[in-house]
């Protein structure tokens, strides 16, 4: 029987908006998604893209300061995290963000135009993706609390 990969999805917590982005594990290709407006349909959103894209696990983006010490959006992700782990029966997995969102805005205006918020919180939510995926088989992917 043949193995089925397993699906991610990522998501970079901001206070308006949760960028979103997708890979498998067998393709670690992670690929923007979409942005999701935190609001009264941001749940059932979210659940249905989980649905849809078939996906086995979920990784936060984890924001700290610059030193890594834990801020107001550190504290604010983590309350998102206790949320997301009642709304959905999915593994969570916590990621460190470090300078994801400025990489994603300087990628984007690299290709000569001025990137739209939800482009930007997209993209970092890939690039969370990514970190997480290349450290995947060396931690085991143990979850985080």
């Amino acid at each position: 029987m043949p193995i089925t990969p397993r699906n991610f999805l990522a998501l970079d917590v901001g206070e308006k908006r949760v960028g979103v982005a997708i890979a498998s594990l067998a393709a670690r290709l992670p690929r923007p998604l979409t942005t999701l407006h935190q609001g009264n349909t941001f749940w059932d959103e979210l659940q249905q893209i989980i649905g849809t894209e078939n996906i086995d696990e979920i990784v936060v983006g984890l924001p700290r300061g610059l030193e890594g010490q834990s801020t107001s959006q550190t504290t604010a992700t983590e309350s998102f995290v206790r949320e997301l782990r009642s709304e959905v029966n999915l593994p969570v997995h916590l990621q460190d963000e470090a300078l994801t969102s400025i990489q994603a805005e300087t990628e984007l205006q690299s290709r000569g135009a001025l990137p739209a918020k939800a482009d930007i919180d997209a993209l970092a939510a890939t690039y969370i993706l990514e970190d997480f995926l290349a450290s995947y088989n060396r931690t085991s992917a143990t979850e985080t609390t």
